[in-house]
Formats: C-alpha cells, structure tokens, sequence
C-alpha cells in the first residue's frame, strides 16, 4: 500500500544530510546533487521517499564503483525514465543510472543522470515550476492521494502518476519559455 503523507519540514534536511555523503564520496564525478520530486516541494505531500538527482558528465566505472563504496546497490532492471508524449531527440535522452540506498539509511530513489539530458532538464523544471504554482502543487498532492487510496495494485501508481506528471510537465515547458527559466544553483 501507498502512503502519502502531509509535506514534512525534516524532508530537506534528510536530503541535505544524504546529499553531502554523497558530494563526499563521488567529489567531482558529480557535477550537481539536487533535491527533486515531491519532498523537495515546500507544502506537496508525498510518499515519504526522498529524491535525489545526481548529474554526471558521464556514465563510467568510476562513479559505478564510488556509488558500491557508499553502499548503494543498483538493480539492472531500471536503466531509463519513461519519455514523455511529443519529447524529440533520440532514446539516450532518457537513459539512467538508479540506485538504491545503503542498508540503514532512510528510503531514497537515487537517479543519476547525464548532463544537459532531457531527463535531467525534466527533474529540475518539474520541481521549480511546481514550488512557483503552489496550486498546481495541491492538485498533484490530490491526485496522488486518490491514485494512493483507490489502486488495488501499488506497482500500477507510477504507470498512472506518470501521464499526469506529464501533464504538468508540459504546462512547465510554457512557463519556462515565458520566463527563461534556467537551472539554478545545484542544492548540494
């Protein structure tokens, strides 16, 4: 079963605390550590499961080894995001690292991804367009409630959060255009 809980002040610290393991482990194989999804949205309720997004200019052994060292493990089976309707450009734009966390650590959902990808760019845009509409926000947080209390099977909550995650994606495509919406400084 999927819980949603009310957003939780202690979200961004946790990520912070993990994010400066991680910045000491991987130095500069990592080019930014950011806090992304739902608990890096101020007032967005959420699974209590902390997003973290690690951009790299490269996939390698270096930085496969520096994750093992830190004790995260990475499953085979997750090696891209889903592409959204209408992305352009090829495959790649969407392929990934993940990792899961280190035995006794709080549950995380470690991405890492390339550099100047699609899948990178999508992560951050989604969360700073949804902490500059707070009641875009709230509709998500209803949604994901709902998808959470009604789905008989727990493994289908992506497969359906996913189209509306798009949704809002493409309304965040309009806002940044209207705003020149760049990346900021990396939260880690």
């Amino acid at each position: 079963m999927i819980e949603i809980l009310p957003y939780q002040l202690g979200w961004s610290l946790e990520f912070q605390q993990i994010a400066a393991a991680l910045r000491s482990g991987l130095g500069e194989l990592a080019l930014r550590i950011d806090h992304i999804g739902s608990t890096s949205v101020p007032g967005l309720a959420a699974k209590d499961v902390i997003d973290i997004q690690i951009t790299v200019a490269a996939f390698d052994e270096r930085l496969r080894m520096a994750m093992f060292a830190l004790g995260y493990t990475q499953p085979e089976s997750v090696v891209r995001d889903h592409r959204p309707p209408g992305a352009k450009g090829p495959e790649s734009e969407w392929e990934k690292w993940y990792f899961r966390p280190p035995l006794g650590q709080r549950r995380t959902n470690t991405h890492v991804r390339m550099q100047g990808r699609a899948n990178q760019r999508y992560a951050l845009l989604f969360r700073d367009y949804l902490r500059a509409h707070p009641a875009m926000a709230a509709a998500y947080a209803e949604l994901k409630r709902r998808l959470a209390q009604h789905l008989a099977d727990a493994e289908m909550y992506p497969e359906v959060k996913d189209p509306a995650v798009d949704l809002i994606y493409l309304a965040a495509e309009d806002w940044a255009a209207d705003i020149g919406w760049q990346p900021g400084v990396s939260d880690a």
